[in-house]
């Protein structure tokens, strides 16, 4: 990987303000990228600005909640008068929702994971599909976790609205595979030093995990036009590339 392979892309990061998303953003701007830093908070987002100004980079903050479906809408309408297209999508930004039965979880929290993990995602594809597509090599990426592809007692809420999210990208992905250079991947960074995982795993040391910037110099591999594959999910447990198996 070249130190500037995203030299002069624009990219749009949601969940910026922490986590993988801000370590994703700073290597991003590192890589030569003009960061959109999408993220509630906005004390995580300045700091997150100065980080990037460290590094020599750029960014736009945009605070903003993703249920705000309505303000999505308008960010897209924004990135095109100012720049006229968007060259990466990550779609980071996620919220656990609770850990338990599932018919102790209240409709109204449900709703509410789903319209962040899922709709929320829905409508960043809606919003920016043509702007990815004036792009000469448009990539999407989308934080999946292995819940959504395995059974765990609990984890009901959060594997649903992450398997909803890959078939979702998946089907995506095969719509415009032949029709613009877009590529569409998904990616299970697996147990990661991040305040989610601490939350769904209070006991687990988080010293025995992989911090959340070792996974970035994938993420930027796959945000740059050289990146081919579409459709899939990477497993940074892993290290590569997969298909997504067939029922048995």
């Amino acid at each position: 990987m070249t130190e500037q392979v995203l030299k002069g892309r624009i990219a749009l990061v949601t969940g910026a303000s922490r986590g993988i998303g801000r370590e994703t953003a700073k290597a991003f701007a590192k890589a030569g990228a003009h960061v959109i830093a999408l993220a509630r908070t906005v004390g995580g987002l300045e700091e997150l600005d100065d980080e990037i100004k460290a590094v020599g980079g750029t960014a736009t903050l945009v605070p903003l909640d993703l249920t705000d479906f309505d303000a999505l809408d308008r960010l897209g309408l924004t990135i095109f008068e100012r720049w006229g297209k968007l060259d990466i999508l990550v779609g980071n930004g996620a919220i656990l929702g609770p850990i338990g039965p599932l018919n102790h979880i209240d409709p109204k929290v449900f709703e509410h994971v789903l319209a962040v993990n899922v709709t929320a995602n829905y409508r960043l594809i809606r919003s920016m599909d043509p702007l990815l597509r004036a792009s000469d090599a448009g990539r999407a990426i989308f934080l999946s976790s292995g819940a959504g592809s395995s059974a765990y007692a609990y984890w009901g809420l959060y594997g649903a609205s992450k398997a909803a999210l890959d078939l979702m990208c998946r089907d995506w992905a095969e719509e415009i595979r032949n029709i613009t250079p877009i590529k569409v991947m998904l990616v299970n960074p697996g147990r990661t030093r991040t305040k989610m995982r601490a939350e769904a795993a209070p006991g687990e040391d988080p010293m025995s995990l992989p911090a959340p910037d070792e996974i970035t110099p994938w993420l930027v591999d796959m945000a740059a036009p050289a990146w081919q594959e579409t459709g899939k999910i990477f497993d940074f447990p892993a290290k590569k590339v997969m298909s997504f198996r067939p029922p048995a």
